[in-house]
């Protein structure tokens, strides 16, 4: 199993590395007291997340008061801090800098060409939407792509791992005009943010995410990428106005048959081996995809999608064979029952087989 992320950041070392970093800066800066209360007895049960933010309180405890002294500090420090650990540095701005607006914005601006301050301007967008958009639309006009991609990350509805914006997953029109600026911008980084945003809106706006992607695509293959990015969700979940999009062919001049597994009953641990034959009546634009109905803790089964390629083809019949592991994962937890696998063509299921895992 690959190693867990809060186990390759905020270890001894690096920590250690991260206090001579502020140091380096304010020489008064306690280093000892500052490591002995970071590495407490309940350190090493710690999320990532949760040790972010036990490091921002550290850091709260041994800088110098007021903010603004703290906070100079730190950004004199932000270019020697390496790794998740300088996550902290913008965590510190959202946790203890509301009240200083303008500073603090400046200072998640300097730190995002270091390490994304896309989870700490979240707090700020959610206290006061209009002036936090304001200073999103700035952004998208700084020459550093690291900047124009916060405006665009940081006001996503739903970014992963941070607070949600329930305002925006309500009403995202203040974001659109972010979205079309940044849509052509030179930068890849910056447009796939734009791919994103756009993703999250079609979640809770589907309509309003279908008339964006209606109008950008065909435009130029910057603007097209965008689409099919922000276009996943609902291409995943069959969604026709989407499928239209892109020119997929009626699913019903596609069928499958001969669905077969290389076992019925397996170990979770093994991997298994399915195989179909595609018949397609006429020339067609195929998306072809697979779903595993796994069994949940509770013994509810959760439907995940995986794409298996996109092609056209001529009429005839292909045989076709893919394999699915069911190795445990620090994802996905599998649980023994019977489980299902269907065949997707063009958003329609077209054939489905259960089958036994066992522990």
């Amino acid at each position: 199993m690959a190693e867990r992320l809060k186990d390759m950041f905020f270890t001894q070392e690096s920590i250690d590395k991260f206090a001579d970093a502020i140091q380096k800066q304010s020489p008064d800066f306690d280093k000892k007291r500052f490591l002995q209360i970071m590495f407490d007895k309940s350190f090493e049960t710690k999320e990532l997340l949760d040790k972010m933010r036990h490091t921002t309180s550290c850091l709260f405890e041994t800088l110098p008061q007021p903010y603004n002294k703290a906070l100079d500090i730190l950004i004199k420090a932000a270019p020697d801090v390496k790794g998740f650990e300088a996550m902290a540095l913008p965590d510190f701005v959202a946790t203890y800098g509301m009240d200083a607006w303008d500073q603090s914005l400046s200072a998640l601006g300097y730190f995002t060409k270091y390490y994304s301050s896309e989870l700490a301007v979240r707090p700020f967008l959610h206290k006061d939407p209009k002036k936090g958009m304001a200073q999103m639309a700035a952004w998208a006009d700084d020459k550093d792509p690291r900047v124009r991609r916060l405006a665009s990350e940081g006001c996503r509805p739903r970014l992963p791992w941070a607070m949600a914006l329930p305002k925006f997953k309500i009403d995202p029109t203040p974001i659109l005009p972010i979205l079309e600026k940044l849509k052509n911008d030179t930068s890849e980084d910056v447009r796939r943010s734009v791919a994103n945003n756009l993703n999250d809106i079609s979640k809770d706006n589907p309509d309003l995410a279908l008339e964006i992607c209606e109008k950008w695509y065909g435009h130029s293959e910057n603007t097209d990428k965008i689409v099919k990015h922000a276009c996943r969700t609902m291409l995943k979940a069959g969604n026709k106005r989407a499928l239209a999009i892109f020119g997929y062919s009626d699913p019903s001049l596609i069928a499958v048959k001969n669905l077969k597994l290389d076992k019925k009953a397996l170990s979770i641990g093994d991997d298994m081996t399915f195989s179909f034959d595609l018949a397609v009546t006429h020339k067609s634009k195929v998306r072809l995809e697979y779903a595993v109905y796994f069994v949940k803790a509770k013994g509810k089964l959760s439907k995940k999608v995986f794409q298996i390629f996109e092609k056209d083809y001529e009429g005839g019949t292909y045989s076709i064979s893919r394999k699915q592991s069911f190795q445990e994962q620090t994802t996905r937890k599998h649980y023994p029952g019977t489980h299902q696998i269907a065949i997707i063509a063009n958003g329609e299921e077209k054939a489905k087989v259960t089958f036994e895992l066992k522990k």
